[in-house]
């Protein structure tokens, strides 16, 4: 929300420093984002005079001017404006300046053989608008050498302030006035009350076919009017704000939208179609060509105000262009109606269309403000544009906005923590607009004013309410006893209204005000912030970084199609309102996500990267149905190094990754065993599954499928991993004692198999570690060999086995015995003969 200090100070009667307003503003909640002091940019541009205006000798659209400032030579300036000509003054810039509508910082020149001293401005180079048809026009009496920010009077700092979802009364500026004045900044300014006297009948009726449409709305006429460019301090205050100047009558309806937060359209009576507008709901098939030159083709969910011809507005959010006002309106129609708050974010949001109207609408606007904005733009239309106004069309009924909320004195101490006394309490309310009906010692009761749709909102505490942006709701589930349904919804009936009053006062009074407090020490020892579980993320993470992969943070949610690479897309994890098109499934894994980012990565000429991320992967809509992963891509090759040649990644490469997260985790690592059944998207034999015991999978790692690999353009190999965090058993807890270190020296023998080639690896090496698990420390496989010295389909595995003694050096008969056990041990579970 954006409104200048003189717009302000037009709402409320203070004599508050710039300092003060928007300190105040931040303490009573409503938080200052910035302040912009417009004149700054312009200090240092001055009023000049042409003195000469020839044409430039080798341009036929330039001039060359000699220009007077007032003191000192006249100053050369090559000038392309049309209307640059002698006895001009407009608004100088000297070498040195910056120049806001370019972006740039002046300096001499020459241009084209002609020296350029200084530059002639636009309103456009200026920052002050559009306009760059020519340089700024001066009138004849504008004092030369005067800066142009006093001559203008430019010092009106624009203020933005951050305005939450409920506060739609403060997306007005007479509603930041009032707050500022309860604040005790000042007297709030009472708005007018025109009369205006009917001179004809309305030129357009009302009706009301949906009342989802619309609730409330009225109109009026005026006719005889001059629809020409609004007076000079509106459009200062409009653009000020970032708003553009369109005619009067527009900006009427945008000073009355932004000064009062009560949005207004205006119609061109002359192109509406018959005599009556409709508010209803759109017709399949229709569109709307709307003011923003955009075309919108609209749903049965859209509200829309229409004529003979078809849908003329979207309801509350933005007009149409085939019926809206310009300089050749002689009579116009102001709309002013009541919108369901809901329908117009969901109107706005389907559409992805965002006004000034639907951010007030969507939050709730003055129940009782309409019939007094419908008069006071009258009179403002009248004033600048001329003409008389019709009586009044109407249609529907006023909303019943009326409601009272109680505050118990003592709760502004026990809930909010600030000691306030109860007059002061209801002094506060009622410079806040809250009438006083009832009071006691203990407590005071007060009627809700119209403009704060976020105090004791109606239907809170309804089994069947929905949700409104405008206040709190208590949504309960459908499936609750209904005795303790009412005594849920009577609770929050008393608890809600009461806890907005004691916000009210907490905030006017100050909210630095209240003494801050420590939360009270459960424990001299804090437990630790995260559970292992969590913790277990954090480790996860630093793992794969130190194994020189970048950490990466991806959208949790791709295309159908790519979904469809990775596993199963059920329609329940569709999106029905997904960020983009092509964003609209749930992902399967976040690998799938990690080659995406590699594929972009190769496509601008990186094809070896290193990914990873600890993401969510969504198998079905149940609580259970989202698995955390750590998971890991590889692309391209290992870096080239003068020790060994650069090769192809491939599927040990992401092995190893997986088994370096599980180790780091505190997965024991005899206990895993690999399997050769990953998932589809990987290559079915060049990957594997790591397993602790036979049905928990830990991890899966592989080459991805030459086919998933071509349809995501990955044109270089590509190896990938996941972790699933949540099937890794919790950690034992075990007290700490200082690690066992055996006396005696190690020994290590070697063994060679002759095996099947169908015999995996993994099932050899547990049959020789499970030998003699007193003895055996550790059992590796140093060496494969397939080769013609062979019989035909059988491969020689050759393993290191690590006997480490703990109680005495161990004899030559001792070691024997053990490398018998292990013979024997992978002779029967591989069917293995010992190689010579």
């Amino acid at each position: 929300m954006k409104f200048t200090l003189s717009w302000l100070r037009a709402h409320l009667e203070t004599e508050a420093t710039l300092e003060q307003i928007t300190t105040t503003l931040s303490t009573i909640g409503l938080e200052v984002e910035g302040v912009e002091d417009r004149s700054a940019a312009l200090a240092g541009f001055r009023i000049a005079e042409v003195i000469e205006a020839e044409q430039h000798p080798n341009a036929d659209r330039l001039r060359a001017l000699k220009v007077s400032t007032g003191e000192g030579p006249l100053l050369s300036v090559v000038c392309g404006a049309p209307n640059a000509r002698a006895g001009l003054r407009g608004v100088l810039a000297l070498p040195g300046a910056f120049i806001p509508g370019t972006g740039i910082t002046l300096k001499k020149g020459e241009i084209r053989g002609v020296a350029s001293e200084a530059m002639m401005l636009s309103a456009r180079e200026m920052g002050l608008g559009d306009d760059h048809s020519g340089i700024i026009d001066l009138p004849a009496d504008a004092p030369i050498g005067m800066a142009y920010v006093e001559y203008a009077k430019l010092y009106d700092p624009v203020i933005e302030i951050a305005v939450t979802p409920n506060r739609g009364d403060a997306l007005s500026v007479h509603g930041v006035a009032r707050d500022l004045a309860a604040a005790g900044l000042g007297r709030l300014k009472p708005l007018p009350e025109p009369v205006i006297t009917p001179a004809y009948p309305s030129p357009l009726n009302w009706i009301i076919a949906d009342p989802r449409a619309c609730t409330h709305v009225l109109g009026r006429g005026i006719r005889g009017l001059r629809n020409g460019p609004s007076p000079q301090w509106l459009q200062d205050w409009l653009t000020a704000i970032g708003q553009r100047p369109i005619t009067a009558l527009v900006d009427v309806t945008n000073l009355y939208g932004i000064g009062l937060g009560r949005p207004l359209h205006v119609f061109d009576v002359g192109k509406v179609q018959g005599n009556t507008l409709t508010m209803r709901m759109a017709q399949p098939g229709e569109t709307l060509e709307a003011l923003n030159g955009k075309t919108y083709a609209l749903t049965p969910e859209d509200g829309v105000i229409a004529d003979a011809a078809g849908p003329e507005a979207l309801g509350g959010i933005i007009g149409g262009a085939p019926t809206g006002c310009d300089e050749g309106t002689t009579e116009c129609f102001i709309e002013c109606a009541i919108f369901d708050p809901v329908r117009i974010a969901l109107s706005g949001r389907r559409h992805a269309v965002t006004t000034d109207a639907r951010s007030r609408f969507e939050r709730g606007v003055d129940q009782a403000l309409p019939r007094l904005a419908l008069e006071m733009a009258t009179a403002t239309m009248i004033e600048l544009c001329g003409g008389e106004a019709s009586e009044i069309s109407e249609a529907g009924a006023e909303p019943d906005w009326e409601r009272n909320a109680t505050l118990r004195f003592a709760r502004l101490a026990e809930l909010g923590g600030a000691d306030v006394a109860p007059d002061e309490a209801v002094d506060i309310l009622t410079r806040l607009g809250f009438a006083t009906t009832h009071r006691d010692a203990a407590s005071v009761t007060v009627a809700v004013p119209s403009w704060r749709n976020d105090v004791a909102q109606a239907g809170a505490g309804s089994a069947s309410a929905s949700l409104d942006p405008r206040g709190g709701i208590l949504t309960q589930p459908t499936d609750l006893a209904p005795a303790r349904a009412a005594a849920g919804a009577a609770g929050c009936a008393v608890i809600e209204p009461e806890a907005d009053l004691i916000e009210e006062v907490l905030r006017i009074g100050g909210l630095d005000a209240i003494a801050p407090l420590s939360l009270p020490v459960a424990a001299t020892v804090q437990a630790p912030a995260l559970t292992p579980r969590q913790a277990r993320q954090g480790l996860a993470r630093r793992v794969m970084a130190a194994r020189g992969m970048m950490d990466c943070v991806t959208y949790g949610f791709l295309g159908h199609t790519t979904a469809a690479l990775f596993g199963d897309t059920p329609a329940s994890l569709r999106l029905e309102n997904p960020i983009a098109a092509d964003l609209d499934q749930m992902r399967p894994t976040p690998v799938a996500s990690l080659l995406q980012a590699a594929a972009r990565n190769a496509s601008r000429g990186h094809p070896a990267v290193a990914l990873c991320e600890i993401g969510g992967a969504y198998r079905s809509a149940s609580l259970d149905g989202q698995l955390t992963l750590a998971c890991g891509v590889r692309t391209g090759e290992t870096p080239r190094h003068w020790a060994s040649p650069a090769r192809a990644l491939d599927a040990f490469d992401a092995k190893g990754d997986a088994l370096a997260v599980l180790a780091a985790l505190g997965v024991p690592m005899a206990a895993i065993s690999t399997a050769a059944d990953a998932p589809g998207f990987y290559h079915p034999g060049r990957s594997g599954v790591l397993r602790q015991g036979p049905k928990t999978v830990l991890a899966t790692f592989g080459e991805v499928h030459p086919r998933v690999a071509a349809a995501l353009d990955l044109t270089g190999p590509a190896v990938a991993f996941e972790v699933f965090l949540d099937a890794i058993p919790d950690p034992k807890r075990r007290k700490k004692a200082a690690p066992e270190l055996a006396p005696f020296q190690p020994v290590r023998r070697d063994f060679a198999f002759l095996v099947d080639a169908s015999v995996a690896a993994d099932a050899l090496l547990r049959a020789a570690r499970g030998a003699d698990r007193a003895l055996i420390a550790d059992v590796a496989l140093f060496d494969r060999y397939a080769g013609d010295r062979l019989p035909e389909g059988k491969i020689s595995l050759a393993i290191d086995v690590t006997l480490q003694p703990r109680e005495a050096t161990l004899t030559d008969a001792e070691i024997e015995a053990v490398a018998q056990k292990i013979i024997a041990a992978v002779v029967k579970a591989t069917g293995a003969t010992l190689r010579g």
